[in-house]
C-alpha cells in the first residue's frame, strides 16, 4: 500500500486534486467526512463539544451546528485549540481503520488521506509522500468570496486560523500549485500518479 497525504489551506483545491487521483484509482479517506461522522448524534465526541461549549452548539434535531460552533473557535485560538484536543484523536483512530480496510481489501491500493489540518495536528509520520495543495493566501481569499459566499473578514479569519503556507510547504514531498487552470492542476496531478505508479 502507498499511503499519501493530501493537504492544503482552506479554497487550496485540495479536494479537486483528491477527485482527480480517485479518478486515477486511489482509495480517498476523507478527514473532514471523519470528522462529520465522529461528531455524529449520540456520539462521546458531539457529548465531549457540548461539555465543552454548552448545549447551544446543538439544532434541535441533535446535530452539531457547525456555524455556530465555527463562531466560537475562529479568531480564538485557545479555543480552537480546546476543540481539536477533543476531535482529533478520535479522527485519527477512525483513519487508521479505514486505511486499514483499504489496505486488506487491496494490498497495492493507493490511499489518499485528505487532510487539511495536518500540519495543525503535526501528522504522525507514517506518510510515504505528502502532497501539498498551494495557492496565495490572497488568491484563497478570492476563492472563499466569490465560490463559498464568505465575506472577505470572514475569509481572512477562516485563513488565519490554519496553519501557514510555509508551514505546510515544509512538510510538503510534492506540491501541487493550483493558482492556474484546471488543465493545469489535472497536469500536475497525473504527474504524481504517474510517479506512484512507478514506485
Amino acid at each position: 500500500m502507498t499511503l499519501l497525504a493530501l493537504t492544503g489551506g482552506i479554497a487550496s483545491g485540495k479536494s479537486t486534486i483528491s477527485r482527480m487521483l480517485a479518478e486515477h484509482g486511489a482509495v480517498v479517506v476523507d478527514a473532514d467526512a471523519i470528522v462529520h461522522d465522529v461528531q455524529s448524534p449520540g456520539s462521546p465526541v458531539l457529548a465531549a463539544i457540548v461539555d465543552e461549549f454548552g448545549s447551544d452548539v446543538v439544532r434541535p434535531d441533535g446535530t452539531l451546528d457547525r456555524p455556530a460552533l465555527g463562531a466560537r473557535v475562529f479568531g480564538h485560538p485557545e479555543r480552537l485549540a480546546a476543540l481539536n484536543a477533543l476531535v482529533h484523536p478520535a479522527v485519527r483512530e477512525e483513519s487508521q481503520r479505514r486505511f486499514r480496510d483499504a489496505l486488506a481489501g487491496d494490498p497495492q491500493a493507493v490511499v489518499v488521506y485528505d487532510v487539511p489540518l495536518l500540519a495543525e495536528a503535526r501528522g504522525t509520520g507514517e506518510w510515504d509522500l505528502v502532497v501539498v495543495a498551494h495557492a496565495p493566501a490572497e488568491q484563497r481569499v478570492q476563492r472563499l468570496v466569490a465560490q463559498r459566499g464568505l465575506s472577505e473578514a470572514d475569509a481572512r479569519a477562516r485563513i488565519a486560523s490554519q496553519a501557514s503556507d510555509d508551514e505546510r510547504l515544509a512538510l510538503a514531498d510534492v506540491v501541487i500549485d493550483t493558482t492556474g487552470d484546471l488543465d493545469d492542476t489535472r497536469r500536475q496531478v497525473d504527474e504524481l500518479w504517474g510517479r506512484i505508479a512507478g514506485r
